[in-house]
């Protein structure tokens, strides 16, 4: 009896994390191949993304930046984030990828997917109302939730 109940209660708190996972898409293959932005570095340590950047757009998104920030369904936007070697402002350790695609089916981030990996690739489980959704809608409500700008690519 003892061990059903264990197994239930183990069932029960990993069930919602895997649904949780299976709902985060891979990353797009390839995608450092895309329109690859300048380099950021934000030095402030008490930002959420402290360190080096560099965000890849797809054709898609690539049209949407140009549009304004008008951006078509489907288009998919990635960012890789670095940490900042010791010492310098050179770029460190890959330490997490985001990635946003715009999906009308997401009507809770603003008809966006938010999805955050670790530098392996894999889904972090990170929040993605609470941690992206909510900067997104203060910081960039007038640019289709996208932060970033056409202004952030050398064409």
């Amino acid at each position: 009896m003892l061990n059903y109940l264990c197994a239930t209660l183990l069932v029960a708190l990993l069930l919602p994390m895997a649904v949780a996972a299976a709902t985060v898409p891979p990353l797009p293959k390839g995608y450092t191949n895309w329109k690859k932005s300048e380099r950021k570095l934000v030095t402030d340590k008490n930002s959420l993304f402290y360190g080096v950047h560099y965000i890849y757009a797809d054709k898609k998104a690539l049209q949407g930046y140009k549009a304004d920030n008008k951006f078509p369904e489907g288009s998919t936007i990635v960012v890789d984030y670095f940490n900042i070697k010791a010492g310098s402002d050179l770029d460190g350790p890959k330490n997490m990828v985001v990635l946003m695609r715009k999906d009308k089916r997401n009507k809770e981030t603003g008809g966006w997917l938010f999805a955050g990996y670790g530098a392996d690739g894999k889904p972090s489980g990170m929040d993605p109302v609470g941690t992206c959704f909510s900067c997104h809608q203060k910081d960039a409500a007038q640019r289709d939730y996208v932060i970033s700008t056409i202004k952030d690519f050398k064409l």
